[in-house]
C-alpha cells in the first residue's frame, strides 16, 4: 500500500508541474472566462481569416466599380512606291479601343459584390459567435474537471481517513484483517478514479488552449463558477428570436441574396457590350481618322449555361435556408429541454437527496463504531455520497452547457 501512496504522490506532482508549472517558476495568474474570450478575439485564426475575408470583400466593390481600361495599339512601317509621282515614306497607325458598360452590367456588377461583402459581415458574426461559444465550453469543461478532481481529493482524505481507523481497530484486535484488505481495496479504487480526473484535466486545459487559439504552452490556472439559474423566456419566443437574431440564418439569407445578384448579373451579360474605336492612319501623305463602334453578336453563346447555373444557385440558396431553419430550431428545442431537465435535478439533488446520502453516511460510521454493522456497510455509503455528489456537480454543468447552446443559438455574445 506504501508503494501506491508513493505512486500517487508523484503522478500528482508531475500534473502540478505540468498544469501549473514547477515551483520555482511560480503560480500561474488566474485565467477568467472574459480574459479567455478576449484572448481568443485577439490570436483565434478563424476570426483573422474571417476578418479578412471582409477586407478582400471590400476590395472587390472597389473592382466592379471601377471602369474598363482603354487599350491602345500603334502600328509603324515604311511605304514605297514605283509609280511616278505617289510618295514613298513611313506609315503610322494608332488606335484606341475603350470598352462600355451597357445597360444595367456595371450596376449588377456592383450590386453583387456588396452582396458579397454582407455575406462576408455575417460570416465574420458566425466565426464569432461559434469561437465564443467554443471557449465557454472548453472554459467550463475544464472548470467541471477541476471541480471533480477537488471532489475526489476530498473523497479520497475520507476512504484513507476510514483506513487509519480500521488499521488501529486491526492492531487491536478490534476487527479482522480483512476489513482493512476492503478498505485498501477501496483506497487504490479511488485513487484510480482521482488519477482518472487529473488526466481529464490535462486534456481539458489543452482544448481551451486550442479553443482560445493559442499555440504555446503557456501554463493556465482557470477561475471562475458556473452561472446562476435563469428564467428563460417560453420556448415560441425563443424561436422568433432565434429566426431573427442567428447570423447562420442571416449568413443563409445572403446567400440567396448574393445569389439573385448573380442572377441579375448573368442576365445583363446577355446584352451586347460595345467598345468604341478611335483610328488614326498616317500614310506619308494624308492623314485618315477613324471612328467606330464594335459590337459582338450573340449568335453562338447566349449565356444559356451561365444564366442556368446561377438560376440552380438561387434555388439552392434558398433551401439552405430551410435546412438551416430546421436544424437551428431542432437545437434549440433540444437545448431547451436539456435545460429544464438539468434544472429539474439539481433541485431534486439539492432538496434532499444529498442531504440523504449525507445522514447515511454519517449513520453507517456509527453503527460501524458501535460494531452493529460492518465496513461494508460503511463504504458502500461513502460510494453513494460519492456518486451523488458526482452527480450534482454534473448536473449544474450539464445546465451550464445547455445555457451556452441557448446563448449560442440566440446569439448573445453578439448583443
Amino acid at each position: 500500500m506504501t508503494i501506491v501512496c508513493r505512486v500517487w504522490v508523484c503522478f500528482a506532482y508531475f500534473t502540478v508541474a505540468i498544469l501549473f508549472g514547477s515551483p520555482g517558476r511560480g503560480a500561474a495568474e488566474p485565467l477568467t472566462l472574459a480574459q479567455a474570450l478576449a484572448l481568443a478575439e485577439e490570436h483565434h485564426p478563424r476570426l483573422r481569416a474571417a476578418v479578412a475575408e471582409v477586407a478582400a470583400a471590400q476590395a472587390g466593390i472597389v473592382a466592379a466599380r471601377a471602369y474598363p481600361n482603354p487599350q491602345v495599339g500603334m502600328l509603324g512601317g515604311a511605304q514605297t512606291f514605283r509609280v511616278r509621282g505617289n510618295v514613298s515614306g513611313p506609315v503610322y497607325s494608332m488606335s484606341v479601343a475603350q470598352a462600355l458598360d451597357f445597360g444595367p452590367v456595371r450596376s449588377s456588377r456592383v450590386d453583387l459584390a456588396e452582396q458579397g461583402r454582407d455575406r462576408s459581415s455575417h460570416a465574420l458574426a458566425l466565426a464569432r459567435l461559434e469561437v465564443f461559444a467554443g471557449v465557454r465550453r472548453a472554459f467550463y469543461q475544464a472548470l467541471r474537471q477541476r471541480e471533480e478532481i477537488a471532489l475526489m481529493a476530498e473523497t479520497l482524505r475520507l476512504v484513507e481517513e476510514l483506513r487509519r481507523r480500521i488499521q488501529v481497530r486491526v492492531r487491536v484486535g478490534e476487527t479482522g484483517q480483512l476489513e482493512l484488505i476492503r478498505a485498501d481495496a477501496e483506497v487504490a479504487v479511488t485513487q484510480t478514479a482521482a488519477n482518472r480526473a487529473q488526466l481529464e484535466y490535462v486534456r481539458t486545459i489543452s482544448q481551451l488552449r486550442a479553443a482560445m487559439g493559442l499555440m504555446d504552452d503557456t501554463a493556465l490556472e482557470i477561475a471562475g463558477t458556473v452561472d446562476p439559474s435563469i428564467q428563460l423566456p417560453s420556448l415560441a419566443e425563443l424561436r422568433q428570436e432565434v429566426l431573427e437574431r442567428h447570423p447562420a440564418l442571416a449568413l443563409a439569407r445572403s446567400e440567396v441574396r448574393r445569389a439573385e445578384a448573380r442572377l441579375r448579373y448573368e442576365t445583363a451579360l446577355r446584352l451586347p457590350q460595345p467598345t468604341l474605336l478611335i483610328q488614326m492612319d498616317r500614310p506619308p501623305d494624308t492623314p485618315n481618322y477613324l471612328m467606330g463602334v464594335e459590337l459582338p453578336l450573340p449568335l453562338w453563346n447566349r449565356r444559356q449555361g451561365p444564366i442556368a447555373e446561377a438560376r440552380a444557385s438561387l434555388q439552392q440558396a434558398r433551401e439552405q435556408v430551410r435546412q438551416r431553419e430546421i436544424e437551428i430550431l431542432t437545437a434549440l428545442e433540444g437545448a431547451y429541454r436539456r435545460y429544464q431537465i438539468a434544472s429539474q435535478q439539481l433541485r431534486a439533488f439539492e432538496e434532499g437527496l444529498l442531504r440523504e446520502a449525507e445522514e447515511a453516511v454519517r449513520a453507517a460510521e456509527t453503527a460501524y463504531q458501535l460494531g452493529e454493522r460492518g465496513i461494508l456497510e460503511v463504504l458502500d455509503a461513502q460510494r453513494v455520497l460519492r456518486t451523488v455528489r458526482l452527480n450534482l456537480l454534473n448536473a449544474q454543468f450539464d445546465r451550464q452547457a445547455a445555457r451556452i447552446d441557448l446563448d449560442e443559438l440566440r446569439a448573445l455574445e453578439l448583443r
